[in-house]
């Protein structure tokens, strides 16, 4: 099957975790699978179009409402996915509508836990990675708080 790139689709750490928009495609999960993706968290209300098309791609739905921010349950089922699969060798991608607001914070957190950032300095490298990453005060805030948390 041909595989098309996902819109706003980028590494954050390349083989472990990408962030994108939503998957309207069957070719974009075909994209994921080939790039060594076989988790697809998907932070929308309702799962993506076709997102049975591809069974090798393991679904993992979190529903997080639009321009909210993630709980911290919500952000520790998405942590504990990323590091169960990446022990594993298996890449991960997460989505919300356009990849911005409730990916961008996730994508922060993963950062805070990994690779010991501060909430800020997390934000600032989401949001340099992935131009209009976390989009509300609310889903800041979500970071900073995980960050206190963890630290």
């Amino acid at each position: 099957m041909a595989s098309t790139c996902p819109h706003n689709f980028s590494w954050v750490e390349p083989g472990k975790l990408a962030g994108l928009a939503l998957p309207r495609m069957t070719s974009e999960y075909q994209y994921l699978l080939d790039n060594g993706i076989k988790h697809l968290v998907c932070l929308c209300e309702r799962k993506p179009p076709y997102h049975d098309s591809c069974p090798d791609l393991k679904l993992h739905h979190i529903k997080i409402a639009d321009f909210t921010a993630p709980s911290s349950s919500q952000i520790d089922r998405f942590l504990s996915i990323v590091e169960e699969a990446n022990s594993k060798g298996e890449g991960v991608a997460v989505h919300c509508m356009h990849g911005h607001g409730r990916t961008g914070t996730m994508l922060a957190c993963y950062l805070v836990k990994t690779k010991k950032m501060s909430g800020i300095d997390a934000i600032n490298e989401i949001r340099r990675l992935r131009k209009g990453s976390i989009e509300t005060h609310e889903q800041e805030k979500a970071t900073m708080q995980f960050y206190q948390r963890i630290k």
